[in-house]
């Protein structure tokens, strides 16, 4: 995806390749180390995305970098400025989103935004401009003069990632901000920041989602216990975690299953150069696949083919984040890719 990169402000010379850089971050709550030596790295009008368990460290790192947080070490800059020594410069430059929609439920969407804007010395006219650019932008016109308060979720998230834009940011920060959504307001908002993206804005995500990471984040640290334990693109972290393995399923009915299943693993032991693995209850055997997918592939059909098994699928499959996080951590993912949460 082509992306327009921002420039950062030129008039002040401080255009960076790199919007947001991190060294060594610590940080202590009493006896608990929140944060132990984390660093990280993200270009211009790119998405990092912090993937971790509630407590894990992404939401510290996040208020670090968003002049919320003194690190007790470590240094990072933002958007070319020292988060410590010059915040008030750093805070021109970025939005914020937290887990929850921070917004005045008494007033209506236009109204809130018209705010915000003047009491970020927009001027009143650019004020009401910007915010009706925004009302459009993300599909709240309709809305736009209804209180806060009648809004469904996914609105009041649009309308919270809106706020986070009104002065136009060069870094975004987003702190879990589908949490609770239905899969559609999901979906709406992920396009939402793509576009943002596409517009040049750097984007820092913070989620337990494992295909919010997988579907917007160019890359993704995997965070545990106050440390990055693992950093890449989607592709680098579930390569790590193993080869890839071609699954083979068998029909319904026919043979007893134990027969086929059977057959099917005395057929593939020569190809595989380790054993079959065996699902009974789905009718599967599944073998790794090398370098060699093709001959692999063709390999294992016409050795299933000369033994008279018969086949219904064959899948070539790859590790997914689950698989990476469960490798990393030893836990089980964040959250389910086919649940909510409450």
């Amino acid at each position: 995806m082509h992306r327009r990169h921002a420039s950062g402000n030129s008039e002040e010379g401080n255009s960076v390749e790199i919007a947001i850089q991190a060294t060594g971050l610590g940080k202590r709550y009493g006896q608990t180390r929140a944060l132990d030596g984390v660093g990280l790295e993200v270009r211009t009008g790119t998405v990092l995305g912090l993937l971790g368990h509630n407590g894990a460290g992404k939401t510290t790192t996040v208020r670090i970098l968003a002049t919320l947080l003194e690190p007790d070490s470590g240094s990072a800059r933002v958007a070319g400025f020292d988060v410590v020594r010059e915040p008030r410069e750093v805070r021109r430059r970025i939005g914020l989103a937290g887990q929850y929609a921070a917004v005045d439920e008494l007033l209506t969407g236009r109204e809130n935004l018209a705010l915000l804007g003047t009491l970020l010395k927009l001027g009143r006219r650019r004020a009401r401009s910007r915010a009706e650019e925004l009302l459009a932008s993300f599909e709240l016109e309709q809305a736009a003069d209804r209180p806060v308060r009648t809004y469904s979720g996914g609105m009041r998230r649009r309308l919270d990632l809106a706020a986070c834009l009104i002065s136009s940011p060069q870094v975004l920060f987003l702190d879990e901000p589908t949490t609770g959504l239905d899969p559609a307001s999901r979906m709406a908002l992920w396009r939402m920041v793509r576009e943002q993206v596409e517009l040049g804005v750097t984007v820092l995500l913070t989620t337990q989602y494992l295909e919010e990471a997988d579907s917007l984040a160019d890359r993704i640290m995997v965070f545990g216990s106050g440390q990055v334990l693992a950093e890449g693109t989607a592709d680098e972290l579930k390569r790590k975690v193993g080869q890839e393995w071609l699954e083979i399923s068998l029909p319904e009915g026919g043979d007893a299953t134990g027969s086929a299943l059977d057959q099917a693993v005395s057929a593939l032991a020569p190809v595989s150069a380790s054993a079959p693995t065996v699902d009974a209850s789905s009718r599967t055997v599944a073998l790794p696949v090398g370098a060699d997918r093709t001959g692999t592939i063709a390999a294992s059909a016409a050795a299933l083919e000369a033994r008279g098994v018969e086949v219904a699928d064959f899948a070539l499959r790859r590790p997914s984040l689950d698989d990476v996080f469960f490798q990393l951590t030893g836990e089980q993912t964040p959250v389910s890719t086919s649940e909510e949460k409450s």
